[in-house]
């Protein structure tokens, strides 16, 4: 009767659009879910010996399980993440890395474009400059998140693709260590993005991001690479704007921006060539960013706007740019039940398209300045309780 009943809640929450894992596995229940997976695994040329090989031992990790919640970058206000992933000591770090590490950053960057400082705010928010790689066996971790159908396939494809890596003897099951999520070595990649964008640039046969920083390095530049950076361009750019400037315009040239008189925090000019597009991360009155195309590259590491302007102001920083000069709100902001209610008013106003995932991103970003322009209100792009409320009342 208690299964049952369990099993009708985990169908109604289901119902209800409420993510459910499944109840964690028996012994017997995981080795049915491992063996199972060994069509699949030899379909992708992995041999019987690895498999059994990287198996060999493995159970369920409860804390793996305990730990899915949702991402500090997801959760925790852009000013607040900020705090953390560019403090003063990272930025110190950052710095004696770029002097220490300057021949090969810029072997790496004649390679890929992607600039020495921005490799080094990726390797220093992900591992903490390769000090922080992770201790957890990948395979057991992934393992453990793809029996519990954690968002749906994902994780077993990625434990397939470990198993790859293993068939190629990249690296041996006793190495191949990383974090709850199965993001592994300096880098932080997932199986699949260490198969698309791992190199080995160190010359020693293998793309060893656990042991080489060279390779972990031009790993990170080979990702940005295919996710489209363009050496041309910088991932944006800390900016002052105007008195009086008008936010619906948010979208244009370098040289527009500059002749509508927004200026550069560190005293620069703005780039000559180039599209950007304005990014207020807190409201009109905060910091402000004109953002390129290389800033969608840095979210294809992560799809967080947090993450990608820590990526990218700590890059600044680690070169020598000036801290945030414009306060962050300290007023009331949404939560992830909020910025939800607020994707499906937009939505029904034929605003939005996205997915309610109550996750602020580029697709929420723009509905909210349609919605801002059509209203009559500023168009910064903020999601806020009092926008919510204003889509709320009478039409």
């Amino acid at each position: 009767m208690r299964r049952f009943r369990v099993a009708a809640l985990r169908a109604a929450l289901a119902l209800a659009g409420v993510p459910v894992l499944a109840a964690p596995a028996g012994a017997g229940d995981f080795r049915a879910f491992v063996e199972a997976l060994w069509p699949a695994a030899q379909a992708r040329k992995v041999s019987r010996a690895t498999f059994d090989a990287a198996f060999r031992g493995v159970t369920p990790d409860p804390a793996v399980l305990a730990r899915l919640r949702r991402q500090g970058e997801f959760g925790r206000p852009v000013w607040e993440y900020l705090t953390g992933a560019v403090s003063p000591g990272r930025i110190a770090r950052g710095r004696a890395e770029a002097a220490r590490r300057a021949d090969i950053l810029a072997r790496i960057e004649a390679a890929y474009g992607v600039p020495g400082p921005v490799l080094l705010a990726f390797w220093g928010i992900e591992s903490d400059f390769g000090a922080s790689a992770g201790t957890l066996p990948v395979v057991r971790a992934l393992a453990t998140l793809a029996e519990a159908r954690h968002r749906g396939e994902l994780f077993r494809d990625e434990l397939l693709a470990a198993l790859e890596i293993l068939e190629h003897h990249d690296v041996s099951p006793e190495r191949m260590r990383g974090s709850w999520a199965g993001a592994m070595g300096q880098t932080q990649f997932l199986p699949s993005a260490y198969l698309r964008a791992a190199v080995d640039f160190d010359g020693d046969g293998q793309r060893d991001i656990w042991d080489s920083v060279p390779d972990a390095l031009a790993s990170i530049a080979s990702f940005l690479h295919q996710a489209g950076w363009q050496r041309e361009l910088p991932w944006g750019v800390a900016v002052a704007l105007p008195a009086g400037f008008d936010l619906a315009r948010y979208r244009g040239p370098f040289s527009e921006f500059a002749r509508r008189g927004v200026r550069s925090l560190d005293g620069e000019a703005l780039p000559e060539a180039g599209e950007a597009s304005l990014f207020l991360p807190g409201g009109a009155g905060g910091p402000a960013f004109l953002i390129t195309a290389n800033f969608e590259a840095i979210r294809a590491y992560n799809t967080s706007d947090s993450y990608a302007l820590a990526v990218g102001h700590l890059s600044d920083r680690i070169a020598g740019g000036p801290p945030l000069a414009a306060p962050w709100p300290t007023g009331p902001r949404l939560d992830q039940a909020g910025l939800t209610a607020l994707q499906r008013g937009l939505s029904a106003r034929g605003h939005y398209d996205g997915p309610f995932d109550g996750r602020a991103g580029p697709k929420l970003r723009e509905a909210v300045r349609r919605y801002q322009t059509a209203a009559g209100l500023p168009a910064d792009g903020y999601a806020t309780p009092a926008l919510l409320q204003h889509l709320s009342g009478p039409r």
